[in-house]
């Protein structure tokens, strides 16, 4: 088909976005009756950026304040998506997850977070002790430990192509990055590099580049994305069995991320990490993944230095561990003392789109905003993944409203 044909096409909604929310919301509307829906990616392919790089945990809803829009999606998001891999033969692991105490200071963190996932309706959770922590895993070592049965594992690159094969009818236009939108009384102009898409209403979902899309609407400029790139070790493969699940260390409730732990991966290898430093491009996976114009963008906001001046020694404490093997090493070690320098073996990384104000303060919950026939998704960091589902279905209800002029909620 060529372009020009292509530019001809005008659809209901243009979807921005073909990660997993991308992709759950385009099979949402198409379930809601939608009938001409197109996806429209930058990449060649679909899930290529967070999903395509997520650590594969299937989120209980633990950690998310109670009333949250976080709390309330991933509990809900995690019963639909376990429904779903089961009918479409999806791998998946409910494995359990240990959260563990391995200081004295840590202990009263810990008993706030296990009365958080009970205040949100966890099944099975319990406080255990030191004891029951050596039954479930026997490498680690801790004081207390939160054990959180509903938790688990699966590939979620697997889970976004299933959902892009369950929307049939919705068409795709991939290798399109957008450069422009112009909303009109009628309707959206997406130009991409590919052509031009026209769509009555558009729904971003785009992820990294979030803030960017919304900016092109007219829509406000904060929040804006800061890029955080995580790095993995990966355990070497005879070692894999000092883990036996997910091993996670009691958050630091200032940040949004949850610190250094222990992932078994659906494939049965065992990732170590994330840590968490500024990427130095938006895409930028490697350590010396570098676009000078992401890189200005961050430090020259205002938001970004405000936070980095208040957390400075948590950003260079988790720079050092970056460089360093041996520190990396250090942290793991607090939870599986036998680990060696040998068994740790490189391993992925990942970026997340962290949504920060002008003021400095990371955005903890999911955001959106809109502009005329536009709904932008601002914010939709971990555990969207696992809320994927329950998230598009929030994403289309609130797309429902702007068509029908009713005002948007909180």
């Amino acid at each position: 088909m060529s372009i020009a044909s292509l530019d001809a096409a005008r659809y209901d909604v243009a979807v921005i976005g073909a990660g997993i929310l991308g992709l759950a919301t385009a099979r949402e509307l198409a379930r809601r009756g939608e009938r001409r829906i197109v996806v429209i990616d930058k990449e060649h392919t679909r899930a290529m950026h967070q999903t395509g790089h997520n650590s594969g945990v299937i989120h209980s809803g633990l950690y998310y304040a109670p009333g949250s829009a976080k709390a309330r999606l991933c509990v809900a998001g995690r019963r639909l998506l376990l429904e779903f891999c089961n009918e479409n033969g999806i791998a998946h692991d409910l494995c359990g997850k240990l959260v563990v105490a391995v200081a004295e200071r840590e202990l009263p963190a810990l008993e706030a977070l296990y009365e958080r996932g009970t205040a949100n309706g966890l099944d099975g959770l319990r406080l255990i002790e030191a004891a029951e922590i050596r039954d479930i895993e026997p490498s680690v070592r801790g004081l207390r430990a939160i054990w959180v049965p509903e938790a688990g594992i699966v590939n979620f690159r697997d889970v976004a192509l299933a959902l892009a094969r369950d929307t049939p009818g919705a068409a795709s236009r991939l290798g399109a990055r957008v450069v422009g939108l112009r909303v009109s009384p009628d309707d959206v102009e997406v130009r991409t590099t590919d052509g031009v898409v026209r769509a009555e209403y558009v729904v971003a979902c785009a992820g990294l580049q979030s803030d960017r899309i919304a900016r092109m609407t007219g829509a406000p400029a904060e929040p804006r994305i800061i890029p955080f790139r995580g790095d993995y070790y990966v355990l070497r493969p005879e070692r894999a069995s000092l883990v036996r699940g997910l091993v996670y260390p009691v958050p630091d409730p200032r940040f949004p991320f949850l610190g250094i732990h222990f992932t078994r991966r659906i494939d049965g290898a065992v990732w170590l990490g994330p840590n968490a430093v500024l990427a130095f491009a938006r895409e930028g996976y490697r350590r010396r993944d570098l676009s000078v114009s992401d890189l200005a963008e961050a430090v020259g906001y205002r938001g970004f230095r405000r936070l980095a001046m208040k957390y400075w020694r948590t950003g260079l404490a988790e720079l050092a561990r970056d460089l360093s093997k041996g520190r990396f090493l250090e942290a793991l070690r607090r939870y599986v003392p036998e680990l060696r320098a040998d068994d740790l073996l490189p391993g992925p990384s990942g970026v997340r789109a962290q949504a920060i104000d002008a003021d400095g303060r990371m955005l903890d919950d999911f955001a959106f905003d809109h502009a005329d026939r536009v709904l932008n998704v601002r914010n939709a960091p971990s555990p969207a993944a696992t809320s994927s589902l329950a998230l598009a279905k929030e994403v289309v209800d609130r797309l429902e409203r702007l068509r029908s002029g009713a005002p948007a909620p909180a």
